[in-house]
């Protein structure tokens, strides 16, 4: 089943004056229609409670909301799929749990591993990074940066991977115009919005760039 992916995806993020909720109400009203939310800090009781009032502003807003690896929630909240950070992950094994209904997203940080995805037959698209430095999700990774990124989309176009793939991890809207020319599906942002003196007007420019 051929799922709708955006050319943007917006993560929410741990803040300490800001919660889901508010980056949520934030970023729809900014026009964002892929609301990724990602948090690590609660139990699962306090994620469904936080995930059904966010669910509620991507409805309103007829925005796509996923999950960031807490996929055994997805029979409880009201979301669309789930994003699936560990790489290494089975991605057979999550599909047969949330079914063919839900859109699965998965982790990538070179073209094997894009390869490992596409070729599992049941993810719908890829978050490939770091593109630069970030430390919304530190990591050892090696950065990518443009000519990264320019280099996958030549090896998916030679070996015929059709899947999107998205720029992730310290990507700056200064980025979207090089990364874009590379050949990549689209960009997926966080911090570059949540630690902005503007969340909504920095969402904003990210869509005029893009479209």
């Amino acid at each position: 089943m051929k799922k709708y992916i955006s050319k943007f995806h917006y993560l929410t993020q741990d803040l300490p004056d800001r919660s889901h909720i508010e980056q949520t109400e934030i970023a729809c009203k900014a026009g964002a229609n892929w609301i990724q939310y990602r948090c690590f800090s609660k139990n699962d009781d306090e994620l469904i409670s936080e995930l059904n009032h966010v669910a509620s502003i991507c409805d309103d807003w007829g925005a796509t909301l996923i999950l960031t690896d807490h996929y055994h929630l997805l029979d409880k909240v009201d979301a669309q799929g789930v994003h699936i950070e560990e790489m290494n992950a089975d991605f057979e094994e999550v599909r047969n749990i949330i079914s063919d209904e839900k859109t699965l997203g998965a982790s990538a940080n070179s073209i094997s591993e894009i390869r490992r995805a596409y070729t599992s037959g049941v993810v719908d698209y890829i978050g490939c990074g770091p593109f630069g430095h970030t430390d919304t999700k530190p990591n050892d990774y090696p950065l990518l940066g443009i000519e990264g990124y320019r280099y996958i989309a030549e090896k998916m176009q030679q070996e015929q991977i059709n899947i999107p793939v998205m720029a992730v991890g310290g990507v700056t809207i200064s980025d979207v115009e090089a990364l874009l020319s590379t050949g990549i599906y689209g960009i997926a942002v966080s911090a570059a919005v949540n630690l902005s003196e503007d969340a909504g007007t920095a969402i904003k420019g990210f869509y005029t760039r893009i479209y």
